[in-house]
């Protein structure tokens, strides 16, 4: 019978690493599985691969096999080196198949997957906050159902514990298939017990032999000062139950953070544009500008500029790893008068013959005027 040589079925060199090679078996395990691929070949093909894997894999049988190919595990030909033939069956796949798979496709390999123990589902909650709660912090309730440990039978699923007959408390039952290779045994979990090694004589009525049953929770969530749209807060253990006596899945707090009336933040930083008038950027005065921690008093100095920046060190937002607070930056923004009086116009224009307009922007803006024409 013509096999294909074990390097072309899992499509690596013949210098491939030991890790090239195992990348290689799950890449096509989970392709050609027969529970995942309903291709009429998909049994053989997969069979094939675990064969060259169950080779390749193992240092020793590799060397065989490099040295005398598929005679090294047959009668006859190469058998003088003592080989004798290979029974696949002595290899354990289940720790390789429980990385692949993770019991997610309801089946398993090898047993000790379905009764191990597993960390419960997390789950993710959106919050919004206003301004002032991210800034500050505050306390919000949450409410969600989540899968909870049974507490009728203890997460059992049943009362009057017995060892699975069928399995005989292994988790697994063994399908053998003899081959021109030997015999050919693949571990599945036991059906019967699903992998538990153990049975009830009595369901449980509350959950229906699951072990866990929905309900509705309502958690206090506290929110730490300086959050921002986008972080993350986990609530440790407060998701969905775990598996086989496995800890608490974990909740995570999504924030959303409503913007504000006057302010916008950068990180850590808080910016506002602080509207004033032409005659108090010229004269200077005092402007009351509100901040996170209270109003202040800031001074504006006599001829100010548009964009003209002050910052407030330390009135900025407190951040939430290291707890130091940002600044804040106030814009200056002169405010043209949207009407004038006639005696405001009289005034401008007194104003404007006084040689107000003697700056040396203005000088530098005529004097290439003259200068061009």
């Amino acid at each position: 019978m013509n096999k294909r040589d074990y390097y072309e079925v899992l499509g690596v060199e013949k210098s491939a690493s030991d890790k090239e090679i195992k990348s290689a078996f799950r890449r096509l395990a989970k392709q050609y599985h027969p529970d995942v691929n309903k291709e009429p070949d998909a049994e053989a093909k997969f069979k094939e691969i675990q064969e060259a894997y169950a080779v390749l894999s193992d240092e020793n049988r590799r060397r065989q096999y490099d040295q005398f190919g598929h005679a090294a595990f047959q009668g006859g030909a190469g058998n003088s080196q003592g080989f004798g033939g290979f029974d696949f069956g002595d290899f354990d796949f289940s720790d390789i198949f429980g990385d692949i798979f993770g019991g997610g496709f309801g089946f398993n390999f090898g047993g000790g997957n379905s009764s191990r123990a597993r960390k419960g589902r997390d789950k993710i909650v959106g919050m919004r906050l206003s301004f002032e709660e991210a800034v500050f912090g505050t306390k919000k309730d949450i409410n969600l159902d989540v899968m909870d440990t049974c507490d009728e039978c203890d997460g059992k699923g049943g009362h009057g514990e017995e060892t699975c007959s069928e399995c005989r408390g292994s988790g697994t039952v063994t399908r053998e298939q003899r081959t021109i290779l030997g015999v050919y045994a693949t571990k599945t979990t036991c059906p019967k017990c699903e992998g538990k090694g153990k049975t009830y004589k009595n369901t449980c009525s509350k959950c229906r032999g699951k072990g866990q049953v929905r309900k509705n929770k309502t958690i206090e969530v506290k929110i730490p000062a300086g959050v921002d749209t986008g972080n993350q807060l986990r609530l440790s253990g407060k998701g969905e139950a775990g598996i086989n006596g496995g800890p608490n899945g974990d909740i995570y707090i999504e924030f959303d953070v409503l913007s504000h009336q006057l302010y916008i933040r950068n990180e850590d930083d808080i910016y506002l544009d602080l509207p004033i008038t032409i005659t108090e950027a010229i004269l200077g005065t005092k402007k009351e500008v509100p901040t996170l921690y209270g109003n202040i008093n800031l001074v504006i100095p006599a001829g100010s500029q548009n964009g003209d920046k002050h910052r407030l060190r330390g009135k900025g937002v407190e951040n939430v790893s290291n707890h130091r607070k940002g600044d804040m930056y106030i814009t200056l923004k002169i405010v043209m008068p949207e009407k004038i009086s006639r005696e405001q116009k009289k005034l401008l224009e007194t104003l404007a013959k006084t040689g107000l307009d003697n700056n040396s922007e203005i000088k530098k803006y005529n004097d290439y005027l003259r200068k061009n024409k």
